[in-house]
């Protein structure tokens, strides 16, 4: 049963990817717009040593946050496009499986691009990536990313102006889940373990389950729309 369930995830998960591979233009244009951001964040700050601890988890999250906006926009895009997305809803497949599906290409390819930039953000913002509580940190803010993003963006692609209702939808929602990370992250670069970040940590995940919820029980309702 859970097999069952899961093969059309695995399925979605890696027709997005091998979509990924063959264009490219996703995942370049949001490394290129988060390096952008950081280094005009650096200069503008002029983050040091001393100040990274205040200056550093802002700034993270920031390109973190709107590169993932700009990952979102596409989570749809193509399927709308190309008529795929009415495809998929015909298909004797779960609406649960659909959305899980999508979400979990965009928190791979969120995650990726988190993978990538967080050295160079490090070496840029003076603080060590070499964090376990740090790594915590992104991959459960990036779930709540993903799984509100994902939502949200099927939501947005309906729209004729899709660019610009995905950030007024998403960001007040996932303002929970960004100030946690900020926190958090802070509290990571400034040297503590896991145990010592507190509650933060917790709430992340606490977000995360109740977003696991809610949002393929709205998606089932938004693509009947």
């Amino acid at each position: 049963m859970v097999m069952e369930f899961l093969r059309p995830v695995w399925v979605l998960v890696w027709k997005d990817i091998l979509l990924e591979l063959r264009s490219r233009d996703l995942v370049i244009s949001v490394l290129v717009f988060g390096l952008v951001v950081v280094v005009i964040f650096n200069f503008a700050l002029n983050v040091t040593e001393q100040r990274a601890t205040v200056l550093a988890p802002g700034i993270l999250w920031v390109a973190f946050s709107f590169a993932g906006v700009l990952a979102m926009n596409r989570a749809f895009a193509r399927e709308r496009e190309q008529g795929g997305l009415e495809g998929l809803l015909l298909t004797p497949v779960s609406r649960d499986a659909i959305f899980l599906g999508k979400a979990a290409a965009s928190f791979l390819f969120m995650l990726l691009v988190e993978i990538i930039l967080l050295p160079i953000f490090a070496a840029l913002l003076s603080f060590s990536a070499l964090s376990l509580t740090l790594i915590a940190t992104i991959v459960l803010a990036t779930v709540g990313f993903a799984l509100v993003g994902t939502l949200f963006s099927a939501i947005a692609v309906q729209t004729r102006s899709r660019e610009i209702m995905l950030p007024v939808l998403f960001f007040p929602v996932i303002l929970p889940v960004i100030v946690g990370a900020v926190e958090a992250s802070k509290q990571a670069i400034g040297g503590e373990a896991v145990v010592g970040v507190g509650h933060w940590l917790p709430l992340l995940g606490a977000f995360d389950a109740l977003f696991l919820v809610i949002c393929p029980w709205v998606f089932s309702f938004v693509v009947e729309e």
